[in-house]
């Protein structure tokens, strides 16, 4: 199975989901060690009730983004695949699993605009059930209506995902709190 037929699987919250960030983050402290300052559980997974695709987000937050291309060797060796800044400026990012997709890593540097995105919207959707609600029916319907088509699942819930984020970020700047 190529890279698009990858069935797209949305499923409801599993208390697992915090326990697994944890072990892959301890591998990671492992490998990267003094390089990281911080490493969080972001994405859908993140948020307890949220559904999701049963994909750990972890991101690593480092000193120098330029000094992580030099661990892509231990990377590969505990199964990820590095696929550098992949579209994002500044980000280092890798996938493991393969088809079987398990756990992405999205390494940013400090102070990195796209640290904040991310924390403000795991920590918003954490407070606002009615919105984690929203998201997460949605991308269970769009993983019905397009099980192979992850363009279109994609698109299906980015107009959603962006308001969010904007909600996300004013309710940030207006003093909600980011968490580790």
């Amino acid at each position: 199975m190529g890279e698009n037929m990858r069935k797209i699987t949305v499923t409801p919250y599993n208390n697992g989901w915090s326990r697994q960030f944890q072990i892959e983050a301890l591998k990671l402290n492992e490998i990267f060690k003094s390089e990281i300052l911080e490493i969080y559980h972001i994405g859908s997974t993140s948020v307890p009730g949220l559904s999701a695709k049963p994909i750990i987000d972890i991101m690593p937050v480092v000193h120098e983004i330029t000094r992580m291309d030099k661990y892509n060797e231990k990377m590969i060796s505990i199964g990820y695949t590095p696929k550098g800044e992949n579209g994002i400026k500044g980000r280092r990012y890798f996938q493991k699993g393969g088809d079987n997709r398990t756990h992405h890593v999205h390494i940013y540097e400090k102070g990195c605009k796209e640290i904040e995105r991310h924390l403000a919207f795991r920590d918003y959707l954490r407070v606002n059930p009615e919105d984690a609600k929203r998201y997460g029916d949605l991308k269970e319907k769009l993983a019905m209506m397009y099980p192979f088509d992850v363009d279109s699942y994609i698109t299906g819930k980015n107009r959603l995902a962006l308001e969010i984020e904007k909600k996300a970020l004013r309710w940030y700047e207006n003093g909600g709190n980011l968490h580790d």
